[in-house]
């Protein structure tokens, strides 16, 4: 395994936290993430950006629009194009659970086109990557979006992108990868 940076930030210790700090830990705890990992123990550094994150996350993640598939492929899209290993790593286990094909994420990971997908799949994962690679997309790629989505699809769909990106940008400058797992991304 290649030699990775040290850490940035750190999680915040269980004994270290502020009030506020416990607060919003017990608060994700006691919810359908169950403990404080990954990307919420950075972003307890700031509970100010923790809470709303957290809850916005919870929709996006437990309450959209989108069967489980096609959310978790626009999540590992979004890992793959920030390159952020924690979220490629819990996410790729929870898109094979959910039926995408082992192949089309080894393809994903390696950024080359996947097959195996399902046509819903390829609408997803074409238009998530569009998204990420040219910050839109075209009216092709809208209109197989809308139709399979519906608008409010589509809205949910752009969020999980943005808020997955949020979260890999927070985890790429904390360098707080997954402890003892190598990069995927080659």
């Amino acid at each position: 395994m290649p030699n990775r940076p040290e850490p940035r930030i750190a999680a915040v210790a269980q004994d270290a936290m502020t009030a506020q700090q416990r607060a919003a830990a017990d608060a994700l705890a006691s919810g359908p993430r169950g403990s404080v990992r990954g990307p919420f123990a950075v972003l307890l550094n700031s509970p100010g950006v923790f809470g709303p994150a957290q809850a916005l996350g919870a929709y996006l993640r437990f309450d959209n629009a989108l069967p489980a598939n096609l959310r978790e492929l626009a999540i590992l899209v979004t890992a793959r194009h920030w390159r952020q290993d924690y979220e490629w790593t819990v996410h790729s286990r929870l898109a094979l659970d959910s039926g995408v094909d082992a192949q089309a994420i080894l393809a994903i990971a390696a950024d080359t086109e996947p097959v195996g997908l399902s046509r819903s799949e390829t609408i997803v994962h074409a238009f998530c990557r569009q998204l990420h690679r040219s910050t839109t997309v075209d009216d092709a790629a809208y209109a197989d979006a809308e139709q399979l989505l519906g608008q409010a699809g589509v809205v949910d769909l752009c969020a999980i992108c943005g808020y997955y990106a949020m979260l890999a940008m927070v985890m790429n400058v904390a360098r707080n990868p997954l402890p003892g797992e190598q990069s995927p991304f080659t």
